[in-house]
């Protein structure tokens, strides 16, 4: 084989858009999936369904097509088993013991809290009575999931059970994560991790639906914050590479800002999902960091100066009232040709339900749209929501 082949980890919805890139940069791609009809198993060049936990299945891929780099996009599932892999086949890569502390949300902040890392406080528990202390409200979590699958606010002591159960159901462990509650606006940072340093490529602001759940609704990039505020994140970051031991990797780190600081709510060496990474990076900065993702997996060099801008983006995921679609305008066709529109897609038709948002599975279509500047995507998305909404009867 003469082309550099890569082994893609999830051949999913949320990895089209690195298939692509890897295909552009001319890279033979193998794809694994535990799922026989995986939604990109016609984008790659070669599909193996192996399960999520066969070792010996993965290594057998990975050696049968002599790959060059392991990657994946928005997911965490994978990163233990990609890091076994990388090890044993000395592949650019962080260690086993970095993708288990990033795949336990308790042992993550362990390692804050070593790491002087500002985060919530929280402990686990693997019943209501066990928190008689606990001042409310909190937050509770499965230890090891993502996209905000069992994540419930909780108010009171006697809510504090079946917020547990329902953790408990979206985990494979028997205790949970409960954290105290942070107050203030939410933001993600898409950074890299390479040569022994910590490169912040955006700061991303974020719209969550309202609580008990805290489903992100919206991002838009840059960020609206100071330039003191963004070299006090960027120290943060560092120090969460330093305490995880982040090195040949992307992460995609959530935290919260108030008056009294900054609050790391959780990070993952992976790129970030919701369009974050694969599209509203390149549109407001000019870099396309799924490339530099892959050319860190190569042990290629990494660009992040070359095609710099300093634009805006954004998506807007719909948050519309529960009930029935009765009728859709027909001039929601063209929505796509509106000004500044990237992209747009609604999963909806009549007569489907339209149940209550509870994790980032269950959200409805969203529209992705590019501008100059912050201003006119706070104009663009507040504008354009409100159109979609009304072009959508829900009753």
């Amino acid at each position: 084989m003469d082309k550099k082949s890569i082994l893609v980890f999830g051949v999913g919805e949320l990895q089209k858009s690195i298939i692509g890139r890897a295909h552009n940069m001319g890279l033979f791609v193998i794809g694994i999936d535990p799922c026989a009809d995986a939604f990109c198993k016609d984008d790659v060049d070669a599909f193996e369904i192996v399960g999520g936990q066969d070792y010996e299945g993965t290594l057998a891929v990975a050696i049968k097509y002599n790959i060059s780099a392991v990657v994946t996009a928005a997911t965490d599932k994978p990163l233990v088993m990609m890091a076994r892999v990388a090890k044993e086949l000395n592949l650019p890569f962080y260690s086993v013991e970095t993708a288990q502390w990033s795949t336990d949300k308790f042992q993550m902040k362990q390692r804050f809290i070593a790491g002087d890392v500002p985060c919530a406080k929280g402990r686990l528990v693997k019943s209501a009575q066990e928190t008689a202390d606990f001042v409310y409200p909190v937050i509770v979590k499965p230890r090891d999931n993502s996209g905000s699958r069992g994540v419930k606010l909780c108010r009171t002591q006697e809510e504090l059970q079946s917020c547990i159960d329902e953790a408990l159901e979206y985990s494979h462990l028997d205790s949970v994560l409960v954290e105290e509650f942070i107050e203030g606006q939410e933001y993600s940072i898409e950074s890299l991790h390479y040569n022994g340093k910590t490169e912040v490529i955006q700061f991303t602001e974020k719209k969550t639906t309202e609580f008990p759940y805290n489903v992100e609704l919206g991002h838009k990039q840059p960020a609206n914050l100071t330039e003191k505020q963004r070299n006090a994140v960027r120290d943060v970051i560092a120090k969460i590479g330093d305490a995880l031991h982040f090195e040949n990797c992307p992460s995609h780190t959530e935290l919260k800002i108030n008056e009294r600081g900054i609050f790391v709510i959780e990070t993952s060496p992976r790129l970030g999902g919701d369009y974050i990474t694969s599209t509203l990076v390149p549109l407001s900065t000019g870099i396309n960091i799924e490339d530099q993702l892959l050319n860190i997996a190569l042990g290629e060099p990494v660009d992040t100066k070359t095609d710099r801008t300093e634009k805006a983006s954004g998506v807007c995921f719909f948050s519309l009232p529960e009930g029935t679609v009765t009728a859709i305008d027909e001039k929601i066709k063209d929505v796509s040709t509106w000004p500044g529109i990237v992209d747009f897609n609604l999963k909806l038709k009549v007569g489907d339900k339209v149940n209550k948002i509870t994790s980032s599975l269950n959200r409805y279509g969203q529209f992705i749209v590019k501008a100059e500047n912050r201003e006119k995507i706070d104009s663009l998305i507040e504008t354009y929501e409100r159109q979609i909404a009304d072009f959508v009867k829900v009753l």
